[in-house]
């Protein structure tokens, strides 16, 4: 099991990262992510609340020249119906729209992702990384997606889909879009990496925080949400404030 604090200490730009798993005590669901950035377009956002979900913002809108993929809802809750518990959608981008709309139809996590694929930013095409945490009855699972050019070929999308049941005390999963610094980024490789999931929300988000890149960081949302009653608690990080 890797530690994520050596993770991304050791990274200056994974890009923008998704961990899921279960707190250590047992008791709650973890969901983190995070987005970096090289560009004054990329560094210039915040993350900001709506509803029960986030929202990337341009800190100062004068500077913002193409929000194209840069201005999404990255964290959003579909409430499945009475009894049939909820449905937290986190992503990188606006497939966390078409994800949720995909839900609404009756379509599963993966089947909803297959009219997406990895972004149109050539050469980097950077992968399309996803999450879906799915709570009830006491008990969560969750999945993780990564759409991505075949070793920069944008000809191919390569699909894979990642699923959790009953998820171990202390134990996540981190995926992110690169597997480190270059010019093009070189997407991510292999399967999402087991990681410790450890202590509160508090020391849990400021370990994150730290961790990330200090000129390259640029927001973190992390939720701890009770498995037993569904109630959760958020914390949102901004370099922009």
């Amino acid at each position: 099991m890797l530690q994520l604090e050596q993770e991304l200490k050791n990274n200056a730009y994974p890009g923008r990262g998704i961990v899921i798993g279960r707190s250590d005590d047992g008791r709650k669901a973890a969901i983190a992510y995070f987005i970096m950035g090289r560009s004054v377009n990329s560094r210039n956002r915040v993350f900001v609340t709506e509803g029960e979900g986030i929202r990337t913002q341009a800190f100062d809108p004068a500077k913002l020249t193409d929000p194209s993929l840069v201005i999404y809802a990255p964290v959003r809750v579909f409430a499945a119906g009475e009894g049939r518990g909820n449905d937290i959608i986190v992503t990188n981008g606006d497939q966390t729209d078409t994800i949720y709309q995909g839900l609404s139809k009756g379509l599963t996590f993966e089947q909803s992702l297959r009219s997406r694929e990895f972004e149109p930013d050539g050469p980097n095409y950077t992968p399309r990384i996803s999450g879906l945490v799915h709570i009830q009855e006491a008990g969560f699972a969750y999945w993780l997606s990564i759409l991505k050019s075949n070793d920069g070929d944008p000809s191919c999308c390569n699909r894979y889909t990642f699923s959790y049941d009953s998820p171990a005390a202390g134990e996540g999963r981190f995926i992110h879009t690169y597997m480190h610094d270059g010019n093009p980024l070189p997407s991510f490789q292999g399967e999402p990496k087991k990681v410790a999931i450890q202590g509160d929300i508090h020391s849990f988000a400021g370990m994150l925080w730290e961790s990330l890149n200090e000129e390259n960081k640029v927001s973190l949302f992390v939720r701890f949400i009770d498995i037993a009653t569904g109630r959760y608690e958020t914390r949102i990080l901004n370099k922009n404030q």
